[in-house]
């Protein structure tokens, strides 16, 4: 069966192409397009689309306003059409805490190769937001640990994600204690994207959440983001672990890799990292996540029924490098206590 795509934008160029890029697949079918959410609440009622591109800035009534009714009335996989601004990003994390699957940056017009790149990119979305896990939006506490019993710097959870991650993470940092070990992050989103989302992060979560820079020393109570279009890696600095940037080629298809921060670890870290892979499409962390455990790391991943998309955890359990299988809401619970039975005996 076709996936059917309906198209909301207020502005007709981004529709009309859009709709050029759908007609053009096989396996998608354009059921048809709409400039406000008037507009788009008919087409969703009469024609139950697979897929919506949503544009964040509309008229009368804004994407997010439409987003948040729709996921009420008739969750629907939804890919936000975003702006590369602050604002823009900011809108965009919004639109995914409300239950967007994922986004995609408005494209530049007038650039052949650029739209080319634009026209595969949204057609993998689409394709991928077909087959996400989508729920009513939950209102969950998180389980807080008051803290953890565990001294020393060494100790190190890495955590990758893609496709539904954002909230993944959030939910995840929000249920570890102020004195957590630190966290390294990957997760696939570009440059601008990752400053909001750390900032966003840094004011929910007892952890301070960065935006890693490279050089920084990684410290207990402390969170450090992948920036977008850097792969984060962890090298060894005398008794202390530091952050490093590189600005290489694409790895697993992706620039932050989640596959490279996993393989830095094993370098140089491996018995003293908790690994954890998220939601996500494709298989970028697996093959890290194998030689983590092979060299002595406890290694976590979410379970299909609470992903998203169970990509990325799927192929590193396939692959045998997954030692616990857990639904979100335990993850930090079990990485916590993992970390307490497991290194006691750390050093400071």
């Amino acid at each position: 069966m076709p996936i059917k795509v309906l198209v909301v934008d207020d502005s007709a160029l981004i529709r009309s192409l859009l709709s050029e890029i759908i007609n053009q697949e096989d396996d998608l079918v354009l059921i048809g397009t709409a400039p406000d959410a008037y507009v788009a609440k008919d087409l969703v009622n009469r024609y139950s689309p697979d897929v919506i591109t949503l544009d964040i800035e509309m008229p009368k009534v804004d994407g997010l306003v439409f987003l948040e009714k729709l996921m009420k009335a008739r969750p629907t996989p939804v890919v936000m059409i975003s702006t590369l601004t602050e604002q823009g990003a900011d809108a965009t994390l919004r639109a995914l805490e409300l239950g967007a699957v994922d986004f995609i940056a408005k494209p530049k017009l007038g650039v052949a190769e650029g739209i080319e790149q634009y026209r595969q990119l949204i057609v993998q979305k689409i394709r991928t937001a077909a087959k996400a896990n989508v729920k009513r939006i939950r209102q969950s506490t998180p389980r807080l640990a008051a803290s953890v019993n565990l001294s020393g710097t060494e100790k190190i959870i890495a955590v990758g994600a893609s496709t539904g991650g954002t909230e993944a993470i959030k939910e995840f940092l929000m249920g570890l204690p102020a004195n957590s070990p630190a966290v390294v992050i990957t997760q696939h989103m570009p440059p601008g994207f990752t400053t909001s989302y750390a900032k966003r992060l840094d004011g929910l979560c007892r952890l301070n959440v960065v935006e890693a820079k490279g050089g920084e020393r990684i410290l207990p109570g402390n969170a450090y983001l992948a920036p977008g279009n850097f792969h984060l890696e962890i090298e060894k600095s005398g008794a202390d672990y530091k952050t490093r940037l590189s600005a290489g080629e694409l790895v697993s298809g992706h620039k932050p890799s989640v596959d490279v921060m996993f393989k830095s670890l094993v370098d140089c870290a491996a018995k003293n990292t908790i690994a954890v892979i998220m939601t996500g499409m494709g298989k970028d962390g697996a093959e890290g996540m194998l030689l983590l455990h092979q060299q002595g790391a406890v290694t976590f991943a979410q379970d299909e029924e609470s992903c998203v998309v169970f990509g990325m955890p799927k192929e590193a359990i396939k692959l045998g490098g997954v030692d616990i299988v857990l639904s979100l809401e335990k993850l930090s619970g079990a990485v916590i206590e993992c970390l307490e039975a497991h290194y006691v005996s750390s050093r400071l």
